[in-house]
């Protein structure tokens, strides 16, 4: 049995059967943990939802902002733009159904080996207990009636820092910010939307938010995605990036738990 975090599949249906065969993955004993993002700009984002729904038990995922988008287009909150490729999604006959196991996905999950799992990270203004509760909150909203409010007033940037004493959509707005779009924090704290490029692109007075201290992960390591342009490499043992660029030419990514071992799809396959 073992354990695989995999990064950003984006729709790249090929790809992430090209990794599975070649992990040899064996759903009667294996378990997939996906980093988010399972729609996008890949080619075929349908086929790779109910790819990854169909695997019952032995897979999940936690919610990345593509599939947050893809959620609210659903509701008739957002529109989905044609490079998205997720049309597609919303014609298809099991669509709600399809939706409906999405938009009930984590935001964050605590994997075997001390390991948490969310999209975009954990900030250092967050020790675990609050990350888990944050998390919690969003979630709540996602699976219950209040879903449309939710939605409606997801989008935006302000505020762009976190602070305890948020209330009410605004507190979920910062949430889910930080969970599914962080990259870059100022001194502040505050994030930055801009920069998604390297690291040493960064403008000055921007951190990467794993080059930060965070006492309140204690021992346990961070798995992420999102962040297709560090191609894997963030310099730190406890930080570890799955999104290597599938989408953009790159390769599909599965890190397995156990023994810190990484495995790729072909080059360019989608």
């Amino acid at each position: 049995m073992a354990n695989y975090a995999i990064g950003d599949v984006q729709g790249c249906r090929a790809a992430l059967e090209d990794l599975l065969e070649r992990i040899r993955f064996d759903p009667a004993g294996d378990r997939l943990w996906f980093a988010g993002d399972l729609v996008a700009r890949g080619p075929d984002s349908l086929g790779t939802l109910r790819l990854i729904r169909g695997l019952g038990d032995s897979a999940d995922s936690v919610l990345g902002n593509h599939d947050l988008h893809l959620i609210a287009a659903w509701q008739g909150l957002a529109v989905i733009k044609p490079k998205d490729g997720t049309a597609p999604i919303l014609a298809a006959p099991d669509r709600d159904a399809l939706m409906d196991w999405l938009r009930r996905r984590p935001l964050l999950l605590d994997l075997p080996g001390d390991h948490v799992l969310s999209h975009a990270g954990i900030p250092p203004a967050w020790d675990l207990a609050t990350a888990r509760a944050c998390a919690r909150e969003v979630e709540q909203a996602l699976r219950g009636p209040a879903l449309r409010d939710f939605l409606a007033a997801m989008y935006g940037n302000e505020p762009a820092g976190w602070s305890p004493a948020l209330t009410g959509a605004t507190r979920l707005r910062v949430i889910t910010n930080i969970l599914t779009r962080m990259r870059l924090l100022d001194d502040s704290g505050a994030l930055d939307f801009a920069h998604k490029e390297e690291l040493d692109t960064a403008p000055p007075g921007l951190h990467a938010w794993f080059a930060l201290p965070n006492p309140g992960l204690g021992g346990s390591r961070v798995i992420f995605g999102h962040w297709a342009a560090l191609q894997g490499w963030t310099g730190s043992p406890r930080h570890i990036a799955v999104d290597t660029g599938c989408v953009w030419g790159g390769t599909l990514c599965a890190y397995r738990l156990e023994d810190g071992q990484r495995f790729h799809s072909r080059p360019g396959l989608k």
